[in-house]
């Protein structure tokens, strides 16, 4: 008897450099002695260790291809990876950090997506958000390469990302059909606090509230009207924190309600943006303690419809698609693991059988 089984697309995955004097061969000569953040990170790392314990060994987690395709799809059995490579956080010397986005994403080409044979890792390109210029430059020297299908920039920023001085990259990517990606990428260079009222002193701080500031970027986008005048921009907050997502949306749901007259270019109640607009990957710290209660809680907001499966990998946190399905019905598990990646993304995705 044949049994169904689910495919599934792993959407958030962190290829990592071996050392600095691997990015150092992608950096202009002007810049290959500059000094840079080296591939550790120095601030809020995790208690045991920022990877998975069993991935220490030969190689830096996460930076042997091979070795990342055994795990993903060879033993986990993922169909594609997105991979969106970390920089060197927020630098201080804004050209130095564009030089150093263009350097990884010329890393990610020749190291990773044009060796890949079996054509099953995705790419992201990289952009410093703090030189417009220099972002949409990128996106437009790149945009054309048909296995790089996101843009991506750090969720730290020292202004939400609805105001006007970004939008020429947003208008940038949503003109070649690439959606946002906005992922956690701290501990080096000039690194933003990731609380409202500063840093926090321990990990557990910092990863229970940095997902907060994906809302601040949510919300703005919304009421600029960034989302209202680029129909096909598409936002991907890929660190989860989905799980405070609904209440959040209730709350500005009902301040736009009754202060309209401040945002008339906001045409519909701000919840109703997500299905066209926005995405998450999931996370192992966020949804209920209980997986009974997982599918009516995926229901509040439609969740079942913005959330993609992503494993972290390589990090301490990484999870298996299994765990992010348990609890949830058929349809949802659908969703989540393969089907809104896979048309985010264009991929073809399709359900199988197996003995």
């Amino acid at each position: 008897m044949n049994q169904t089984f689910l495919p599934f697309v792993d959407a958030n995955v962190q290829p990592h450099f071996r050392y600095n004097a691997e990015l150092r061969r992608y950096l202009p000569d002007a810049h290959k002695l500059r000094s840079i953040p080296d591939v550790e990170q120095q601030w809020y790392q995790a208690p045991g260790g920022d990877y998975r314990a069993d991935l220490y060994g030969e190689h830096y987690p996460g930076s042997d291809p091979d070795t990342v395709s055994r795990h993903l799809f060879d033993e986990g059995g993922a169909s594609y990876a997105i991979l969106n490579p970390l920089t060197r956080g927020n630098i201080a010397d804004y050209l130095l950090n564009s030089r150093i986005c263009a350097a990884v994403n010329d890393w990610l080409i020749d190291r990773w997506l044009e060796p890949d044979g079996a054509d099953r890792f995705r790419g992201t390109i990289r952009v410093n958000p703090e030189d417009p210029r220099g972002a949409v430059a990128e996106i437009e020297r790149l945009a054309g390469h048909p296995k790089l299908v996101q843009v991506g920039v750090p969720m730290q920023s020292r202004e939400p990302f609805g105001k006007p001085m970004f939008e020429p990259i947003w208008e940038a990517a949503a003109a070649h059909g690439l959606p946002v990606a906005v992922h956690v990428n701290g501990g080096n260079g000039v690194d933003h606090p990731p609380t409202f009222a500063g840093h926090a002193h321990t990990y557990p701080g910092y990863a229970a509230f940095m997902p907060l500031n994906y809302f601040v970027h949510l919300a703005a986008l919304i009421v600029e009207g960034v989302f209202g005048r680029h129909p096909g921009l598409k936002f991907v907050f890929a660190d989860g924190g989905y799980d405070i997502l609904t209440p959040l949306m209730w709350r500005l749901d009902t301040f736009w309600l009754s202060m309209r007259d401040q945002t008339p270019w906001v045409d519909r109640y701000p919840s109703e943006y997500l299905p066209d607009h926005v995405r998450f990957c999931s996370s192992a710290l966020d949804g209920p303690v209980d997986a009974a209660d997982a599918a009516r809680w995926m229901d509040f907001s439609g969740k079942a419809d913005l959330v993609m499966y992503g494993s972290g990998y390589p990090h301490w946190s990484t999870t298996a698609p299994a765990a992010t399905a348990d609890g949830l019905d058929t349809e949802q598990q659908r969703k989540v693991l393969w089907r809104n990646a896979s048309e985010l993304y264009g991929l073809t995705v399709s359900e199988g059988s197996t003995p």
